[in-house]
């Protein structure tokens, strides 16, 4: 008798992610949003009918995880797992509140979270199994975003602690564009000044010598104290030129978290661009010189174009390490989601942490893929 082949990686997390729904609290229910509540099993929370579908489909995510042969079919019963993990959470949240306290709280439990986990790495793993690449792996992940904010936009999860805190927040878009500004915001001039230092750095070893081990430096001093290094200087500038001041340049605020954003910006993007143009072939620029192009022409023409893949890489390092940093700036007033984590531990409101983590996290995934999908475009132009 002839079986499929195992996938060893696929049955192993399948298996851990039901366990996790069986042996771990899936919802908490809390006096309030700070008290420590009691846990709730999947089991306990689920109509039977909603749990035996929920069952059903879990065992076929498992089976269809365990081989090498069903890879289109556990992406699309992975995808419904975490969407109806979203459903049941919701409707268990909403049993739970009936007859409860104005106060009570249902929070997400730590079966919940991690069998989500456990689902996010399945989905990873299949796309890069089955070889989704660039625009149709963008395409894949913004389709999952507006499922979820469809289901949010439903209603179905308003009685969860963490919507109700989002709904408490007045200011979470505008906490959420600042932290793009300074995420992205210091990525730019960090680009300006970077990719021509690196050329510089690849054109003179002395430079590189003199460059390199001072980057070094500046990237192994801790964010809080780059912080409280820069309030110094930025507050004498701030008392000494009021005009500075009315535009932001103070001690705390925007201006210390964007220029200790953009020093450590600039090891990956020099580094990045000193291997990118190291790695060029001598034969290939020999010809082009040969061609009669001039430096600058060889330049823009033939060396950017070739090292770019390279470049990128080094920007999305820049991109993920920057978003979380942002987080960090919430102590000094930057504002950004690191405002609510702040906020969330002064008051041991987990609910208010996640709030602020966990945008936080799908924001520096959701780049690190956008930018992923244009160094493959980049490439495929070469090629």
């Amino acid at each position: 008798m002839k079986f499929l082949p195992i996938d060893k990686l696929g049955l192993s997390v399948s298996v851990l992610t039901v366990l996790s729904l069986v042996a771990l609290p899936f919802v908490h229910l809390q006096p309030n949003r700070i008290m420590p509540g009691e846990g709730f099993f999947l089991a306990d929370v689920l109509m039977p009918s909603h749990l035996a579908t929920f069952t059903v489909l879990m065992l076929l995510t498992v089976l269809s995880a365990s081989t090498t042969m069903l890879y289109r079919l556990q992406l699309i019963l992975c995808t419904a797992s975490a969407f109806i993990l979203l459903y049941s959470v919701g409707a268990s949240a909403d049993g739970l509140l009936e007859g409860a306290s104005p106060f009570a709280r249902v929070s997400l439990g730590s079966g919940f979270w991690t069998s989500l986990f456990l689902l996010g790495l399945l989905l990873t793993d299949v796309v890069i199994k089955l070889n989704l690449q660039g625009l149709k792996r963008l395409l894949f992940i913004l389709s999952v975003v507006i499922g979820v904010v469809a289901v949010l936009k439903t209603g179905a999860l308003d009685n969860l602690s963490i919507i109700k805190e989002y709904q408490n927040q007045d200011t979470f878009w505008q906490q959420a564009l600042r932290h793009v500004q300074l995420s992205f915001g210091s990525l730019v001039p960090a680009i300006l000044v970077g990719i021509p230092l690196g050329i510089k750095c690849h054109r003179s070893q002395a430079v590189r010598n003199g460059v390199v081990p001072i980057l070094n430096v500046l990237q192994t001093i801790p964010s809080l104290a780059m912080f409280g290094i820069l309030m110094i200087p930025l507050s004498y500038i701030a008392v000494t030129f009021p005009t500075l001041s009315d535009l932001g340049i103070k001690g705390i605020g925007a201006a210390p978290a964007v220029i200790a954003l953009f020093f450590y910006s600039l090891l990956p993007i020099v580094s990045n661009t000193i291997a990118g143009f190291d790695k060029l072939d001598g034969k290939t620029l020999d010809a082009a010189r040969g061609m009669g192009m001039n430096a600058r022409q060889v330049l823009f023409g033939i060396e950017l174009p070739l090292a770019l893949p390279v470049i990128l890489s080094g920007i999305r390092i820049v991109v993920t390490m920057n978003i979380g940093l942002v987080a960090v700036a919430g102590l000094i007033g930057g504002g950004g989601f690191g405002t609510y984590i702040f906020q969330g531990l002064g008051q041991t409101a987990t609910d208010l942490v996640i709030l602020g983590a966990f945008p936080t996290l799908l924001l520096s995934f959701v780049s690190a893929v956008l930018i992923d999908a244009i160094i493959e475009v980049v490439k495929g132009n070469k090629s």
